[in-house]
């Protein structure tokens, strides 16, 4: 069952990367992203399976864009074990690196982001605004 789109940021900002097309030009290492909303934030929730958080960056750049960055750091040698090299025959592990920048709706308070790796997810908290209500009702005293 397809779920219509309430918001434009969400639909603008990811329409590519959903874009079955799209698949096709997208780098093999790029972690697929989940994103949600709920009253009080955004949450997105990048798969970096075996990645440490030292290997995460999240920043926003000049633009007010959010910046992902993934490097994987893991080192392709051959070990030496006594005066024999040890090799691969057949070595199918790929380490890649991902950058990407998303550009954020208008109601996110960029001075509250906060990040954290769990369990091979990547959760970037994008807390909304609070707004002030415009229509209080109140007493005003006539002097």
């Amino acid at each position: 069952m397809m779920y219509p789109v309430l918001n434009d940021w969400f639909d603008n900002a990811f329409n590519d990367f959903f874009d079955h097309r799209a698949m096709n030009r997208m780098n093999a290492t790029a972690p697929a992203v989940n994103v949600k909303e709920d009253e009080k934030s955004y949450t997105m929730e990048v798969a970096v399976p075996g990645i440490k958080k030292e290997f995460c960056r999240v920043d926003l750049n000049a633009d007010g864009d959010l910046e992902l960055a993934i490097e994987n750091k893991l080192e392709h040698h051959e070990e030496e074990k006594g005066e024999k090299k040890e090799h691969y025959l057949r070595r199918e592990f790929a380490y890649g690196n991902y950058q990407q920048a998303y550009t954020l709706p208008d109601d996110v308070d960029k001075d509250h982001i906060s990040a954290k790796v769990e369990n091979g997810i990547l959760y970037i908290t994008l807390p909304k605004m609070i707004e002030e209500k415009k229509d209080q009702v109140r007493k005003i005293n006539v002097a």
